[in-house]
């Protein structure tokens, strides 16, 4: 006879199999949320209603001015755009968060880190989210170059927008983690220059990588139809763009401050990319602090607990590097 599963013990498993998230710091003063044990009991929670999640598409609070559809660049009859957020009564030039949305370098808007647009406007830093070529447009480099032009046009027009020039962070999740790594570590590089308008250096004092690739060079990532699509061409006919348009290969000891957010059970991005990542900055001496969440996805910052783990972080890192 086949037993049938109540649905009390299916409630009582989730639990049960509720992981506890350990960081690479056990002394962090504010412990990660606690994760699943894979992604099939993180749908149960959601579908239960047990998984709290943001409101992705917050309304602009009244004290909060939004300008909108500011081109940067306009290449190949594509106007290129951002979005940039701050205090009305922001006095004083500030730091500015420049965020890359993801989307397998294939969908996505630069709408969606809203709510991150508006949470750090009313901590006090100007938010600007920037929209660069998606594959169907143009494949590697054009999404480096785009995001490099932005992060230049942004400098040169800090004065405009009470910017601190000099103050400047790049944060993304996905493959605008990888994104902000690549113009972070590779932003000097002449192949990553293209089409921009403004002299100015796109150089950053910090980058925040929400579980963003790497290196697209291991097996896992060449197999994948996201990095065969984003390079334009497979593993065996261009090894040298694969290795190029990884983030690890342009790494040394003088690339900004970096911190890394990761889910141990992420089956888009395996975690092994954080934890390399992790080894290659200690090999050179970058600064860096990485938080292996232990239970949780891809995305996994639409949690809302997660999501105040990350930014109490942020805030942390941010307030030490820029």
């Amino acid at each position: 006879m086949k037993k049938i599963f109540p649905f009390c013990s299916i409630i009582a498993l989730l639990f049960l199999t509720n992981c506890n998230t350990n960081t690479t710091d056990i002394n962090r003063p504010f412990k990660a949320p606690s994760g699943y044990m894979n992604e099939t009991f993180v749908k149960i929670s959601y579908g239960l209603g047990m998984l709290d999640l943001i409101d992705t598409e917050p309304a602009v609070p009244n004290d909060i001015l939004e300008i909108k559809n500011i081109e940067y660049k306009n290449v190949d009859s594509i106007s290129l755009q951002l979005d940039l957020y701050k205090l009305k009564n922001l006095q004083n030039p500030a730091p500015v968060m420049i965020f890359i949305h993801g989307g397998a370098w294939r969908t996505g808007k630069r709408s969606d880190y809203l709510p991150y647009l508006i949470d750090y406007a009313k901590k006090g830093y100007i938010t600007i989210t920037v929209s660069y070529r998606l594959i169907k447009a143009a494949i590697f480099p054009a999404a480096v170059q785009d995001v490099n032009c932005a992060v230049r046009w942004i400098r040169d027009h800090a004065e405009e927008y009470g910017i601190d020039p000099d103050r400047m962070a790049l944060i993304g999740g996905s493959a605008g983690g990888h994104l902000a790594m690549m113009v972070g570590y590779a932003g000097d590089e002449p192949m990553f220059n293209k089409n921009c308008q403004d002299e100015k250096s796109s150089k950053v004092k910090a980058i925040i990588n929400l579980y963003g690739p790497t290196d697209l060079t291991t097996p896992y990532s060449i197999s994948t139809y996201q990095a065969k699509d984003f390079i334009g061409s497979s593993y065996d006919e261009h090894p040298e763009l694969y290795n190029l348009a990884s983030p690890k290969t342009f790494i040394t000891p003088d690339d900004p401050p970096t911190l890394t957010f990761h889910g141990t059970i992420d089956s888009l991005v395996p975690v092994s990319q954080a934890d390399s990542l992790d080894i290659w900055l200690s090999r050179v001496g970058v600064p860096h602090d990485y938080h292996r969440l232990k239970g949780w996805p891809h995305a996994m910052d639409v949690s809302a607990k997660v999501n105040e783990y990350c930014q109490f972080y942020i805030d942390a890192f941010l307030e030490k590097y820029l």
